[in-house]
């Protein structure tokens, strides 16, 4: 595989377990054709123009120093500076692949927002108030994203000649794909099966005898769950006053990666059971379930900075 390669087949994975459905990321990408078709010179130049057939921002090739076949790749929940010279000093990686984006990937992560209106909407919430607080978050997150020093991992790959990068939105599809389907078909009933349940899936597993598994942030062990909400893609959380619309639609329990403190608290007031699983073992399924893939075409995958690498290569086999 080439980087090109690489890229195109976890765009391909990204869309496969996209939530909205293959049909409306299409749509998706047909409206910003139209929109840029109708800038002015300018806006065209200083557009992303991989965003009018790669619908995720925050996936993007960040650095090509030499367009190689790609035989061992390096692979980190985040990759900085210090990750890409240790890449440099191992010597015989061909690619760095980061799940958190960097670059212009890191300036444009709010775009990918826009899908959570269509989660949120699939469990009830009404759209237009899903669009409405989806873009408030949006809008947050791209002025606090802005002032950050994005390229410092790209400059460095770049002046080091070591080719870079990121996967993010694509993962997360993977690992909200995988939860949604493994719950729907285990129906857990209380907050305690649930978390047996997880405790099952080997990325759960391994970061649980680190001291970083899922926890209960909210509700007990014996609260029945009702219907379960699988956050874990769409950029970032969403707004905290989405909570309560959430759990007006009907939701008892949250399943996400991470929460902060004022979303915790929200989702509390509305008496929801909120059940965090991690956020580097959730994006390592995330990103595992992509790596599988990568694996089966003959590369070697390096883990670091975060990752842990769980390969379902050998169970699917036998």
């Amino acid at each position: 595989m080439k980087i090109d390669d690489i890229y195109k087949l976890s765009i391909e994975r990204g869309i496969d377990a996209d939530p909205r459905g293959r049909e409306r990321v299409g749509k998706l990408l047909e409206r910003r054709r139209e929109k840029f078709g109708k800038f002015v010179e300018h806006e065209q130049e200083e557009s992303d123009k991989e965003s009018l057939k790669n619908p995720y921002s925050d996936t993007r090739v960040l650095y090509v120093a030499d367009d190689r076949e790609i035989k061992k790749a390096l692979v980190g929940i985040d990759i900085d500076a210090a990750e890409i010279l240790l890449a440099k000093e191992l010597g015989d990686i061909d690619l760095v692949i980061s799940h958190h984006p960097s670059g212009r990937a890191s300036q444009d992560m709010h775009e990918v927002m826009e899908m959570q209106a269509d989660i949120l909407y699939s469990y009830g919430v009404p759209i237009n108030i899903a669009e409405s607080f989806t873009r408030e978050r949006s809008s947050e997150v791209s002025r606090m994203w802005n002032p950050r020093n994005n390229w410092r991992a790209v400059d460095a790959a770049r002046l080091l000649g070591v080719n870079f990068m990121c996967m993010h939105t694509v993962a997360d599809n993977q690992v909200a794909k995988f939860l949604r389907e493994k719950l729907e078909a285990e129906s857990p009933e209380r907050v305690e099966d649930l978390m047996k349940f997880l405790r099952t899936i080997e990325e759960y597993k391994k970061a649980a005898e680190m001291g970083m598994g899922p926890k209960i942030f909210s509700g007990r062990p014996e609260n029945r769950c009702g219907t379960i909400y699988v956050g874990m893609t769409g950029g970032t959380e969403p707004a905290p006053k989405l909570y309560e619309k959430i759990a007006q639609a009907g939701i008892g329990t949250i399943v996400d990666m991470h929460l902060a403190e004022e979303s915790k608290k929200e989702a509390e007031a509305a008496n929801m059971n909120i059940i965090v699983t991690g956020h580097m073992s959730s994006d390592s399924l995330g990103m595992n379930l992509i790596l599988d893939d990568f694996e089966k075409q003959g590369v070697e995958i390096v883990p670091c900075s975060g990752l842990i690498r769980v390969s379902r290569n050998a169970t699917q086999m036998l």
